[in-house]
C-alpha cells in the first residue's frame, strides 16, 4: 500500500527537534527515513520551552543511568514513601494553576495512587535486576544506603516524568493543547490507509482524539501505553472503548515496563475482537524504550506490511 501513512505521537518528556526524531523512529521501524509517509505529532513544546540538543540522548529512552557520585543530596527522598510525596508536589507546582487547587485536587488521589504502584513496582524490579550478576562498577551504588529505586536512576527518572507529564495532561490545563498538535497531524493525512502510533503518554493523547474524530484508522498501535491502568482510565473523557473507525488496535508492552503496570487491553475496550496484546521483551535498561519497542515483533511484523512498497521503494 504505496499510499500508507503513519501519524506517530511521541510519550513523555522532553524530545530532540521533531525532524529528527521523526527521523529517528523512521529508521527504528522501517529502517529508512519515509519521508511524507510518515508524520510526528510532535507535542513536547507545550511542556517544554526549547528541545534537547541534537546530540543528547532521550532522557527516557532507557539508556544507561548516569553515574553515581558520592552521598546523595539531603534533599533526595530516602523512601519510596517520601519520592511519592515529592513527586507529586512537583507535579503539582510544575503543571501550574490552570485548573485551580480544588478542581485537581478532586480526581488526583486516583492518578496518585498509579504514582504509588509504579514506586513499589520500580522498587521490586531492582530488587529482582540486583539480584544477577553486577560488575565492578556497581560496587558504589550496592554500599550507599539508598532504597533499590534511588540505586536504578532510570527508573526513578522514568516514574517521576511519566507522572509529570501525565498529571499536566489531566490537571495542568495543557491536555486540549497536546490533543490539538494530534488533530494537526491526522488533518494533513487526506488518502490511503492511516495507521497511529502513540507510546506511553502518546497513546493516551491519540486515543482520546481518535475517540473525538471518528476517523478511520486501519491500524493504531499502542506501545507501552498507560491505558490499561483503572486509575488512568477514570480520567478519560468518555468510557473505554476501541474508537469508532479504528480497524484493529494492536497493544504492545514489556511485563517490567513500570509506565504499562496493566498489559490488558482486550478485557477493558470494547468490541475486544478488535484488540489484540501483545507482550514483548524491551531491553533497553528502563523496558520502557521507544526504538525496542519500534523493533520488536509485532511491530515489525504490522507496520511494514500495512506499508508494503513505501519502505521497499525508499529503501532502494
Amino acid at each position: 500500500m504505496d499510499d500508507a501513512t503513519v501519524v506517530y505521537v511521541h510519550g513523555n518528556g522532553n524530545k530532540v527537534r521533531k525532524e529528527l526524531l521523526k527521523a529517528q523512529w523512521d529508521r527504528a521501524l522501517f529502517g529508512t527515513d519515509m519521508g511524507a509517509a510518515s508524520r510526528m505529532a510532535y507535542w513536547a513544546p507545550v511542556r517544554y520551552a526549547t528541545p534537547l540538543p541534537d546530540d543528547e540522548p532521550d532522557p527516557l529512552s532507557g539508556g544507561p543511568p548516569p553515574p553515581i557520585r558520592g552521598l546523595p543530596d539531603p534533599g533526595v527522598p530516602r523512601t519510596p514513601e517520601e519520592f511519592i510525596e515529592q513527586t507529586l508536589r512537583e507535579a503539582r507546582r510544575k503543571a501550574g494553576p490552570a485548573l485551580g487547587r480544588r478542581s485537581a485536587q478532586a480526581g488526583e488521589e486516583q492518578l496518585a495512587n498509579w504514582l504509588a504502584k509504579m514506586t513499589y513496582s520500580a522498587e521490586t524490579l531492582g530488587r529482582a535486576e540486583d539480584a544477577a550478576p553486577a560488575p565492578a562498577s556497581s560496587d558504589l551504588a550496592e554500599a550507599l544506603p539508598l532504597p533499590l529505586f534511588m540505586r536504578a536512576p532510570v527508573f526513578e527518572l522514568l516514574v517521576k516524568l511519566t507522572f509529570e507529564d501525565v498529571y499536566a495532561y489531566f490537571f495542568g490545563g495543557v491536555g486540549e493543547a497536546m490533543r490539538e498538535v494530534v488533530r494537526g497531524e491526522l488533518a494533513g493525512v487526506h488518502d490511503g490507509p492511516l495507521c497511529v502510533l502513540g507510546h506511553s503518554l502518546g497513546s493516551v493523547i491519540a486515543y482520546e482524539v481518535l475517540r473525538e474524530e471518528r476517523r478511520e484508522v486501519a491500524l493504531f498501535v499502542s506501545v507501552g501505553s498507560p491505558l490499561g491502568i483503572t486509575e488512568v482510565q477514570d480520567r478519560l473523557a468518555h468510557p473505554p472503548a476501541v474508537p469508532v473507525g479504528v480497524a484493529a488496535w494492536s497493544n504492545v508492552s514489556d511485563l517490567r515496563d513500570l509506565v504499562a503496570l496493566d498489559h490488558w487491553l482486550r478485557p477493558e475496550y470494547e468490541p475486544p475482537g478488535l484488540v489484540t496484546d501483545h507482550l514483548v521483551r524491551n531491553d533497553s535498561d528502563n523496558h520502557h524504550g521507544i526504538a525496542q519497542y519500534l523493533r520488536s515483533a509485532p511491530v515489525q511484523q504490522e507496520l511494514p506490511t500495512l506499508f508494503g512498497r513505501v519502505a521497499s521503494d525508499l529503501a532502494e
